[in-house]
């Protein structure tokens, strides 16, 4: 990472107590001499000897490059293992803290550059994240095939068009047929001739569901997959709405998961 500019004192004082209460002085002791940090504050109170050991490391260094290492080998995920949610919350106030200077920690353990906020609620707004919006949401495990990596760096835009690229492979896998979007939908789950089912399409209110489910996926592929694969990056505003868009995948997988295929032969 190139040198990032030092750390106003009163940001240097909230990374201080946050990192504080993420770990024992034990903790704060082995990664301070693993990273070359000399502790000379005579402090004995936790975030008061950071406070005092990243200060010095900026006068010395003109840079705010050591402070970030300190976070980047204290908070290491692996530390985290089995307290996914700890690791989470400690991250999401430490976002909160470096937004202000233009940084952000990802779920990876690697510092990005971000367009630096003016205000608490810009703040609030920026480390918000994609599992606190799944709280409560339980997306299946196809999503997360196709997704995870995505997700595992808060790459929302990345992870909604794979996760919807995913969809439509699991409906080739299923039937044979291999077509994408509309067609595919339209030939697997025709009424006349279906390759895969949703129930026993006996009655016209089966029939009517089975129709529906394959306009769900039609849309999914027309409002979701199709406008990311045409649109740059730098222009999607779809943060506020991965959640939804994956959830609605998840639960289009679980609705596959019900299909059963008949006795007809792909074409």
């Amino acid at each position: 990472m190139n040198a990032v500019t030092t750390f106003p004192e009163g940001q240097i004082e909230a990374l201080a107590r946050l990192l504080g209460e993420c770990g024992s002085g034990t903790d704060i002791s082995r990664v301070l001499s693993d990273r070359g940090l000399v502790d000379a504050s005579g402090e004995s109170t936790k975030w008061r000897r950071l406070y005092r050991v990243f200060l010095e490391s900026q006068r010395q260094y003109h840079c705010a490059n050591r402070v970030l290492d300190f976070i980047q080998s204290f908070l290491i995920p692996a530390r985290f293992v089995g307290r996914s949610a700890e690791f989470e919350a400690h991250r999401q106030e430490l976002n909160m803290i470096l937004s202000f200077s233009g940084l952000e920690y990802g779920s990876d353990g690697k510092f990005r550059q971000h367009e630096a906020v003016q205000t608490l609620d810009e703040a609030e707004r920026r480390v918000r994240t994609i599992r606190a919006k799944f709280q409560g949401r339980s997306m299946h495990h196809e999503v997360l095939k196709y997704c995870r990596s995505e997700l595992l760096q808060d790459n929302y835009f990345h992870a909604v068009f794979e996760a919807s690229k995913g969809l439509a492979q699991r409906i080739r896998d299923l039937s044979g047929i291999q077509s994408d979007g509309a067609a595919l939908v339209d030939r697997v789950f025709s009424i006349e001739r279906p390759v895969l089912a949703i129930n026993t399409l006996q009655t016209e209110t089966e029939k009517t569901e089975h129709k529906g489910f394959a306009a769900l996926l039609k849309g999914c592929f027309g409002a979701v997959r199709n406008p990311l694969a045409h649109e740059p990056k730098i222009l999607w505003d779809g943060e506020d709405d991965a959640a939804d868009y994956l959830s609605l995948i998840s639960l289009l997988h679980r609705k596959l998961d019900c299909c059963t295929p008949t006795k007809l032969e792909p074409r």
